[in-house]
């Protein structure tokens, strides 16, 4: 495997600044030996700029290096939509990767799947990188209707069952390899698929060895330094 992907989903935590900041650099100090994975961090909107992600942007290379993703965007570039964030701003703020259709999204917001289909657009776009979360294989189909082929290969999908986010019940390796390949049969065998769901530092690794995904979806687990720097750390010294 050439490059694993480990996306740190903040959701909507923590309270303060001071937290987030502390989080971060506890983070960020933890993983700087860290070469062959690229590690995302996805917190809230407020603090992206705040957490330095514009300068991470210029001095960092995303290869290898720590770098800053959105839990989700708009649809739009600009406009009179009150409340939205655009892949645009994301851009400027030095986002390079957008979480898209994630479980939450779509059950406590009712996203569906035609809007998730132009919110991917609209990040494809601006050359973002979206992490397309899904739970059934329809959604991969109606979430990439009318996306140029060579667009979606730019598109990582997240495999989260919805039973498993929170709960700590994660899917087991077998159920998700077969799930992963589902997956690749629609998508290509070489594309990029993460797992998502009670990821933690005992299970993280049989997603990779034994359900062949090409990284991880973390959400509880990314809230606590030292559980997070122990996946990413395992992850990225071991071979596959």
């Amino acid at each position: 495997m050439d490059k694993i992907f480990i996306i740190g989903n903040w959701k909507c935590n923590p309270t303060s600044l001071k937290k987030a900041s502390n989080l971060f650099n506890s983070i960020r100090r933890g993983i700087e030996d860290v070469k062959n994975a690229e590690v995302v961090i996805c917190p809230p909107f407020v603090y992206l700029s705040l957490l330095g992600a514009p300068s991470f942007a210029r001095r960092r290379a995303s290869y290898g290096g720590l770098v800053f993703g959105s839990q989700n965007c708009f649809r739009e570039e600009r406009g009179a939509f009150t409340g939205e964030i655009s892949p645009l701003m994301l851009k400027d703020l030095g986002c390079k990767y957008v979480i898209i259709g994630h479980s939450e999204r779509r059950s406590h917001f009712l996203e569906k799947d035609a809007e998730i289909n132009k919110k991917l657009k609209a990040v494809l776009k601006q050359n973002l990188r979206p992490i397309l979360c899904i739970d059934k294989i329809s959604q991969i189909k109606r979430g990439i209707k009318g996306i140029l082929k060579s667009q979606i290969k730019k598109i990582i999908v997240a495999y989260e069952p919805i039973w498993a986010i929170g709960t700590g019940k994660a899917c087991s390796f077998s159920q998700a390899k077969r799930f992963n390949l589902s997956i690749k049969k629609v998508l290509g065998k070489k594309h990029p698929v993460l797992y998502g769901g009670s990821v933690n530092s005992q299970n993280a690794l049989g997603y990779i060895k034994e359900s062949k995904f090409q990284g991880l979806l973390i959400g509880g687990a990314s809230l606590k330094p030292k559980e997070f720097i122990k996946i990413v750390k395992l992850l990225s010294k071991s071979s596959y």
